[in-house]
């Protein structure tokens, strides 16, 4: 029989066993959704690829490096997936407005639609170091939906 110190040992064990699988399998669930093909036969991932491979050449230094300001607060685990998703979000705004070239615009407003509410108050603090006016862009930071 178990008794004692090692019993609690035990159960301990199997807690943070269960705990730890069950948030792994979330995750894992999570990017199995992004994966499933949509009606339209492609899935989230394949549409972000997508966007990203027709705008590859619209991007300047400049913009990139911006991107690139505007994800250093994300940890760096999920900061390649976030990188991702941003600029999957800007070539699509590109592309519908059949942009000549990557904006600083375009990026704050790609950085604003793909991300969710509680990241906004990073790219605020950003574009305030970097002197941008984000005035204009106040009604989507206050009516978008996370």
């Amino acid at each position: 029989m178990l008794t004692g110190w090692f019993l609690w040992f035990i159960l301990f064990w199997v807690v943070f066993l269960l705990v730890t699988m069950s948030i792994g399998g979330f995750f894992m669930f999570r990017k199995f959704l992004k994966r499933l093909p949509k009606e339209d036969g492609k899935s989230e991932l394949d549409w972000q690829q997508y966007y990203i491979e027709q705008t590859r050449h619209l991007w300047s230094e400049k913009e990139k490096a911006l991107l690139e300001d505007l994800v250093r607060p994300v940890p760096e685990l999920f900061r390649d997936v976030a990188r991702q998703k941003i600029a999957g979000k800007i070539g699509e705004l590109a592309l519908q407005e059949q942009a000549d070239r990557i904006t600083e615009d375009l990026v704050v407003r790609g950085y604003i639609l793909a991300t969710p509410k509680r990241d906004h108050k990073f790219l605020i603090k950003a574009l305030r170091e970097k002197q941008i006016d984000f005035t204009k862009y106040e009604h989507l930071l206050l009516t978008k939906k996370s």
